[in-house]
């Protein structure tokens, strides 16, 4: 097994060399096992995170990294999916997979899954039927605390080795909330809120306030990183199981495929183009504001500006899930062993494939604060 000091020049680590490693899952339902992947393949590498963020599923992934010890991650993390896998309605018949898959969806839908959410008999009454505020919700989630009691150690949780953070939508206000440990103790009632998407899951109360799942606000955290203070250098993992981009849908089918992946997509592009130049800005105010003579630069004045400049470097690297092939907009759903093993495969595969290719080694614009590395897949779409 490779060691995390065994890439770089000189043998230095990446941490050592590019700062803090952090990893951002999206949320995406089914859609994390590519996460898991991506994990094993850092893991394998010694490349252990110093910061987990995380939205819906995502915050799931990350609960389980961050409340175990490194020599247990991969366990917890196989058997929270083994436990949430959905039974297979014609293992033995390859011709009729897609059948198999439509009716497994079919299935989770009107009867959730064991491990992770059940009908809520009454929300099927009628829409007004009134259920209370932790309550209104087509399923309970009852099941996944259970689940993740057993699987997520509190205290090594709140060690913030890695650190955790989880974003949630307060009911009330509309607004973003990150819940870090950090700044406060996180426990699994913040993990819970962050998956509570509504109209599916009810909401869950922390503290005197209501939080659904932080993905209808957004999806796609990264903004915690870099709104982070003090920012520090940093190797980020962006993975995303949503996709930005997509052909023009011709069919109702592919509309709502085409519109759930714009949605939870969580403009992305426009985040990362937005940072981008920030992080240029705060480059030059630093370059800038050295030009400056001693008694102008250390006037109050002038050093109140210069604190706007910034010389930290994130290198960002956005992988993201290839399709597999056959999924459409119950892709989040798709709780088969097949999905399941197929996107963690893809996952583990991309990211062996970006530590192999460091593209943190090559030469950047030394005023880019923020250095961006897409990765494409070898193949869009893969099967189990």
């Amino acid at each position: 097994m490779a060691t995390a000091s065994g890439y770089g020049e000189h043998g230095q680590s990446l941490k050592s060399r590019l700062g803090q490693i952090v990893l951002v899952f999206q949320g995406g339902g089914a859609l994390g096992a590519y996460q898991a992947g991506v994990y094993e393949a850092l893991h394998e590498a010694g490349v252990e995170p110093d910061w987990v963020i995380g939205t819906s599923i995502g915050a799931i992934n990350a609960s389980v990294l961050a409340g175990n010890e490194p020599g247990a991650r991969m366990d917890r993390l196989r058997t929270f999916w083994r436990r949430v896998e959905r039974m297979e309605y014609a293992p033995f018949l390859p011709a009729w997979a897609p059948v198999s898959n439509w009716l497994g969806n079919l299935a989770t839908l009107f009867g959730g899954l064991p491990n992770f959410f059940t009908p809520e008999p009454r929300a099927f009454l009628h829409p007004r039927f009134t259920l209370g505020p932790e309550s209104a919700g087509y399923y309970s989630t009852a099941a996944l605390k259970e689940t993740l009691t057993g699987l997520v150690d509190i205290n090594l949780l709140n060690r913030s080795a890695p650190r955790i953070t989880v974003g949630a939508a307060n009911v009330k206000t509309g607004n973003m909330h990150y819940f870090d440990s950090r700044n406060c103790r996180v426990d699994l009632r913040h993990i819970m809120a962050s998956g509570a998407l509504p109209p599916a899951f009810p909401a869950v109360r922390v503290d005197e306030d209501l939080y659904w799942d932080g993905g209808i606000l957004s999806n796609t955290p990264i903004e915690a990183v870099f709104d982070d203070n003090p920012r520090r250098n940093s190797l980020v993992f962006s993975v995303q199981m949503w996709h930005p981009r997509g052909p023009e849908p011709s069919s109702i089918w592919d509309v709502v495929s085409r519109q759930k992946d714009v949605q939870y997509a969580s403009r992305t592009e426009a985040q990362v183009l937005r940072q981008k130049q920030i992080h240029r800005l705060r480059h030059i105010i630093s370059d800038l504001s050295n030009l400056l003579p001693d008694d102008v630069r250390t006037s109050p004045r002038v050093k109140e500006m210069a604190a706007y400049g910034c010389m930290t470097h994130m290198h960002v690297v956005r992988l993201l899930a290839p399709e597999v092939n056959g999924e459409d907009h119950t892709k989040d759903i798709d709780f088969s062993g097949a999905g399941i093993r197929a996107r963690w495969s893809a996952g583990l595969a991309d990211t062996r494939q970006v530590l192999a290719e460091r593209p943190w080694e090559r030469d950047h614009d030394p005023l880019e604060g923020f250095i961006l590395h897409e990765h494409v897949s070898d193949s869009s779409t893969r099967t189990s």
